[in-house]
C-alpha cells in the first residue's frame, strides 16, 4: 500500500507509481501550457482528472475544454498539449498506465506489451 497527500505545486511532479501505473500532479500557471504539437507518450496512456481550475486540451489537433470535474483520457501516441486559459492555476491529477516517467519526472521508453 502506497499513500501520499499531493500539494499541487507549480510544475510536474510524479507522486508514485507500482509496476502497472503511476500517479503525478501537474499545475500550469496561468497563460502557461505543457506539451505540444510533438509532445506524446508512446508507451503509456495517460488519464488526467481536472482538479481545479480551466484550460484547453489539445489532443490530435482537436481541443477540448478542461475545468473542475473533467476527465479525459489521452491515449498512448496521442499527441496533446494542455493549456492554462484561466486566471488561477489549472490543477490536473494524472494517470499513466503503464507507468510513463521516472520518479526524477524523465519519461520512461515505450514498455513492452
Amino acid at each position: 500500500m502506497k499513500r501520499k497527500h499531493l500539494r499541487f505545486g507549480i510544475g510536474f511532479r510524479v507522486a508514485f507509481g507500482t509496476k502497472r501505473a503511476q500517479a503525478a500532479e501537474m499545475v500550469i500557471a496561468p497563460g502557461g501550457a505543457e506539451g505540444g504539437p510533438s509532445n506524446r507518450h508512446s508507451g503509456a496512456d495517460q488519464w488526467l482528472y481536472v482538479v481545479d481550475g480551466r484550460g484547453t486540451a489539445r489532443i490530435n489537433g482537436r481541443r477540448y475544454p478542461l475545468r473542475a470535474g473533467t476527465l479525459l483520457v489521452i491515449e498512448r501516441g496521442d499527441r496533446h498539449e494542455i493549456r492554462n486559459d484561466g486566471r488561477t492555476p489549472l490543477r490536473t491529477l494524472n494517470l499513466y498506465l503503464p507507468p510513463a516517467y521516472t520518479s526524477a519526472g524523465d519519461e520512461l521508453p515505450a514498455a513492452k506489451p
